[in-house]
């Protein structure tokens, strides 16, 4: 997960009333705009992207469509605020582990295992977000959420690996864009198998694939032999 600043839109705290001006937004509209994201990441979820109508999601709510169009121009506005909560929730979960983890590549471990917790504990999430990567388009087909996405989430986990590699802590010499898109890869396949397969054992593919970089990164230990 990764900093939603850096991508192209952002959450905002301010509405616009019906002269067009910006305004700050009461509690209750900002509880309501929650309310109706939180239901749009649970019917993307279990319908997908092209199925989850603003019908739909007004239905799962039990109100109406004209209440979600009061606070979202259309459903590419919604999206684009589920995509921006889920990101910025996401990422809150994963930096925060990685905090209270031992400095090194201990730091690499807490990040993997920590982005396999938050599917866990938020899988509708990663479905959402994966199904909108893949089926979210604007009028003209283009889609709404390019490559930016992935290649942030490369880019992140690389610093973290150059900050490893700088800090003379016994790791190998490996290619930290290399290493990075390894990492990122086997974590977005888990991802992406998690609405076909509900019952995955995320949390083994958490375990096993963070003490496999560990491994690489770390090189091997004693009394372990390489094949002659």
């Amino acid at each position: 997960m990764h900093c939603v600043d850096r991508l192209d839109y952002t959450l905002t705290m301010r509405s616009v009333d019906r002269t067009g001006a910006a305004r700050p937004r009461t509690f209750t509209e900002t509880a309501r705009r929650a309310q109706i994201v939180g239901a749009a990441v649970d019917v993307i979820a279990e319908v997908g992207y092209a199925q989850a109508s603003l019908a739909r999601i007004a239905d799962q709510l039990d109100i109406s469509k004209g209440v979600i169009l009061y606070h979202f121009v259309g459903k590419e506005d919604l999206v684009r605020e589920v995509v921006a909560h889920v990101w910025s929730k996401g990422e809150a979960f994963v930096r925060q582990r990685m905090q209270a983890a031992p400095s090194g590549v201990g730091k690499l471990r807490a990040y993997i295992e920590a982005c396999f917790a938050y599917m866990v504990g938020y899988p509708n999430d990663v479905i959402a977000i994966v199904d909108i990567a893949r089926s979210a388009r604007d009028a003209d087909g283009t889609r709404l959420f390019d490559s930016a996405l992935p290649i942030q989430a490369v880019t992140d986990v690389q610093k973290l690996l150059i900050d490893l590699r700088n800090s003379d802590q016994g790791t190998t010499d490996f290619d930290p864009a290399v290493m990075a898109l390894a990492i990122r890869a086997a974590i977005d396949a888990v991802a992406d198998r998690l609405r076909r397969e509900p019952d995955l054992d995320v949390d083994l593919y958490g375990r096993e694939l963070a003490t496999l970089f560990e491994r690489a990164i770390r090189g091997p230990t004693k009394g372990s032999h390489s094949c002659q």
